[in-house]
Parts: structure tokens; sequence; C-alpha cells
């Protein structure tokens, strides 16, 4: 089974994690919504899979190109 790292597009902070692992998701599906510069900016699916690891918790900090979550394919 392939695997696949979903990455934060920016710096900033896990404000929502909207998924649980095991959870089965489209491609396009918001999986968290992070907080930066105080916007709301989702996390979206690259691909349909299910989530295999959710990799940070709410309120923790995350920079640009840090993988938050995994997706089995």
């Amino acid at each position: 089974m392939a695997s696949v790292e979903i990455q934060s597009d920016v710096t900033g902070t896990v404000w929502k994690i909207e998924v649980k692992e095991g959870d089965t998701i489209a491609e396009g599906d918001t999986l968290m919504i992070l907080e930066s510069m105080k916007m709301e900016i989702p996390v979206v699916s690259t691909d349909a899979g299910t989530v295999a690891k959710i990799l940070v918790t709410e309120e923790e900090p995350v920079a640009e190109g840090q993988a938050v979550a995994l997706l089995n394919l």
C-alpha cells in the first residue's frame, strides 16, 4: 500500500483538525485548518485514500513544507 505525505503550504498554527485516523477521504477534502497571520488556511488532500496518521496536534506550530498527515492510497 502506497503512502503520501500531506504538507503544510504555510507557516502557522494548527487551528482545527477536521479528520481522524482511519477516515476515508476524497481528493480535495479539508484535513485541517491552519491559522497564519489571522487568516484561516485549509490543508486539503492531494489524493483520495485513508488517513493513516495525523502528525500534528491542535495549537501546534507548523512550518511551511512540514508533513502534517500521512495518507494510505
